[in-house]
């Protein structure tokens, strides 16, 4: 807990000349080692770089109220308010008494509660103002804070009690007020407290960003930004500090990317180009339709980054059902004339055989016996796993489907030339990198994602990597009508969910009813639901097996023949399961989210997505993609319980109201946290931006790219540009930088 505003007397305070490197100073050395070890236990920070971009996450004004009516219970706040009125009373039931102060803005009203503290009456007087600092709790419906922690503003100040009409006393109640992120053992005030001590040693900083670029974005220095960060003295101050302090943010990280993309074209790869006649020409005329023009313009950039003497990193995003399979068949076939292998790994094994089957009825029997496409898992026999791992290191198979077993140490490759990455959300930065790795040379890199992601988050996220797009969808669909179905307002709904499935079977056609849940006792499946939002309602999820069980006892679906999907199931359950259903002999499959991805089967025209309020919107709309697929136009009810104007609630209506899969994206954005955008940046830490929002700042971040590539194209690496090559070492510790390199 910081004690003080000066350092612990057992460790001198640094002078003002930090050195060198003022930022990798340590804060032990700064703030003294009490005070160091309260920031490092609350938020990580260990140097004074590191704990001066602890933003403060609002300003308050010392003659501003906060609106205590909107507070919610349960939440941890940090409010400015006045006292309205003290009272003491002794307990009853026990020894002791209580004080409650009731603090207001002029709305709302909130009790301050302590136990056996009657000594705060001397502070805590009607007419006082200070910052409170608490978690809202309920007693006898109104709200409190139990034992609060707070500071009152010096009323011996002679700003608070000049004539109202001083400009100085006006400035002063105007200041704005920095409230930061705090814990419960570290008051925001304690942290600005340990900030100015931090301010005051440091002295002035080289700025990263060029001279020309501030002058054009008119951002003021970094030094300067900082301490109108912490201790603005308007309004406008931390603006213009945030102003600044993002966009350094976007040029550091962009600097970053750019670099990686820069260093990855130095590394030398095979080219690998189609010849006349040869596999891919063949594998083309045997298509019983055309490509469409977005396939054929992402299959012609893919064909000129194979050509190219260096590693292709490409991104393929795309609408559920767009036909990213075929693209990525056409690339491996390119590999494969000139004798390459192509890995492609996928996150379930459902899937990963689902690949397998399109593969083989794409090549047709000719050029499957020729390219021999296998499958590796880690559900298999010794003697599939024994076969497998022969055709792929003797090369007799230029066509490796897996899953995570690919992975492993004994899979070795006679010439790696592609890795096709499925689903790339599900995989981290290491897994990508240990089957990269499994090349003699560098191998050709294709991400595939059916998630489709703005510009500016490919741009941050996925910054080393080329995007391309398709946006058409493949003609002959008939599509999908998706409709909410709110069981909170209409409970008698339910069992016309059931009937309108017994009316698609009788007309010949298949359904997926999707579950959150397995059983009771398993919540959650491999690559199962996103988390639930705070709103989602508590009550237990609907689970497969209760489900198929329940389903089996209808009347209207007596006789039907109702199958289970679920990840606890063996690899070779689930490729009965599916091949059944495939063919047409299961009826209703009911499922988790293992059919989320790659499942095809055009028969099916039916999907009940039971509590959908458990799942992300582009989960739901992936999920709904799985019907529809072929002549028979489907329809996808989305079962919820949540109540109407409720965020999870929201998620549903607009899956409901919105086939566009980059619209709805945008609508997710919206809804959901940055951290979750970003996705943990997939190296399992959590989102480290700041300032910076990908979305809300896209001008920005694509005005940073560019500045980046005008600094790093003359000078790759950094030797003009020392202050940003600090900032760059600065803001990428070890795996940040491993990150970056291997995604």
């Amino acid at each position: 807990m910081v004690t003080s505003d000066t350092p612990d007397t057992a460790v001198p305070p640094v002078r003002p000349d930090l050195g060198p490197a003022p930022l990798d100073a340590r804060l032990s050395g700064v703030l003294g080692g009490r005070t160091a070890t309260a920031i490092e236990k609350a938020f990580g920070y260990r140097t004074v770089g590191e704990f001066l971009e602890h933003a403060p996450r609002r300003y308050a004004e010392r003659g501003a109220l906060t609106a205590l009516d909107s507070l919610a219970i349960g939440e941890s706040v940090t409010i400015v308010a006045e006292v309205i009125d003290v009272r003491e009373r002794t307990m009853r039931a026990r020894r002791g008494s209580i004080l409650e102060a009731k603090i207001g803005d002029g709305k709302g009203l909130l009790t301050l509660t302590f136990f056996n503290q009657g000594w705060r009456t001397k502070d805590l007087v009607p007419g006082a103002r200070g910052i409170f600092a608490g978690k809202v709790g309920d007693y006898r419906g109104a709200r409190q804070l139990a034992h609060p922690d707070y500071e009152l503003f010096d009323r011996d100040d002679p700003r608070a009690t000049a004539d109202p009409e001083d400009e100085e006393a006006i400035r002063w109640s105007r200041q704005p007020i920095p409230i930061y992120p705090a814990t419960a053992s570290l008051t925001s005030w304690q942290i600005a407290k340990a900030i100015a001590v931090v301010l005051d040693t440091l002295p002035d900083l080289p700025d990263p960003i060029p001279a020309p670029a501030r002058t054009r974005l008119g951002l003021v220095p970094f030094r300067r930004a900082l301490e109108l960060l912490h201790r603005p003295e308007k309004v406008a101050d931390f603006k213009r500090a945030q102003d600044a302090l993002r966009y350094r943010e976007a040029f550091v990280l962009q600097t970053a990317l750019v670099q990686r993309r820069i260093a990855a074209r130095a590394t030398a790869a095979t080219p690998r180009r189609a010849a006349p006649d040869g596999i891919l020409e063949r594998f083309d005329a045997s298509l019983p339709f055309t490509l469409t023009d977005d396939q054929q313009a992402v299959g012609a950039e893919i064909a000129h980054d194979l050509a190219g003497d260096w590693p292709m990193h490409r991104l393929v995003q795309g609408e559920v059902g767009s036909g990213k399979t075929l693209v990525a068949i056409r690339a491996m076939l390119t590999v494969a004339e000139s004798g390459g292998q192509s890995a492609l790994i996928a996150p379930t094994e459902v899937l990963a055989a689902q690949h397998l089957r399109s593969i083989v009825k794409f090549l047709g029997p000719d050029l499957a016996a020729e390219l021999r496409p296998v499958i590796l898992t880690g559900s298999q026999s010794t003697d599939e796993r024994r076969r497998a791992l022969l055709a792929a290191a003797s090369g007799s198979s230029r066509l490796v489907v897996g899953t995570h077993a690919l992975l492993g140490d004994r899979v070795d490759f006679a010439e790696l030339g592609l890795v096709v990455v499925d689903e790339q959300h599900r995989f981290g930065v290491e897994q990508r990198e240990a089957l990269r790795t499994k090349g003699v040379t560098p191998p050709h890199v294709l991400v595939l994602t059916a998630t489709p992601i703005p510009r500016t988050v490919a741009m941050t996220v996925f910054g080393d990597l080329d995007v391309s797009t398709i946006t058409g969808l493949p003609s002959g669909r008939a599509g999908v009508e998706t409709f909410a179905v709110g069981l909170a307002e209409h409970p008698g709904w339910e069992g016309r969910i059931w009937t309108r499935m017994a009316e698609e079977l009788a007309d010949g056609r298949q359904a997926f009813v999707v579950c959150p849940a397995i059983d009771d006792a398993h919540a959650e499946d491999d690559g199962g639901p996103e988390p639930a939002e705070d709103d989602t309602p508590k009550h237990a999820p609907a689970t497969v097996l209760a489900t198929a069980e329940r389903m089996r006892a209808m009347p209207v679906l007596q006789g039907r023949r109702i199958e289970v999907l679920h990840g606890r199931m063996t690899a070779d359950e689930k490729d009965r399961v599916m091949t059944s259903f495939a063919a047409g002999d299961v009826d209703v499959l009911v499922a988790t989210t293992v059919i989320e991805v790659g499942v095809d089967v055009p028969n099916a025209s039916m999907m009940a997505v039971l509590d959908a309020d458990r799942f992300g919107v582009s989960q739901l709309h992936q999920l709904r993609g799985r019907i529809g697929r072929g002549q028979y136009a489907g329809v996808c009810l989305l079962v919820t319980t949540a109540e109407a104007e409720t965020t999870a609630r929201e998620r549903v209506d607009a899956v409901a109201a919105s086939d566009d899969g980059f619209e709805l994206a945008r609508v997710d954005l919206e809804l959901r946290r940055e951290g979750d955008v970003l996705g943990e940046r997939q190296s399992g830490g959590r989102s480290s931006l700041n300032l910076l929002r990908v979305v809300e700042h896209a001008e920005l971040i694509v005005d940073a790219r560019g500045e980046a590539e005008r600094v790093l194209e003359p000078d790759p690496e950094l030797r003009d540009h020392p202050a940003l090559r600090e900032a760059l070492a600065r803001r990428l510790d070890e795996s940040d930088a491993a990150f970056l390199g291997k995604n």
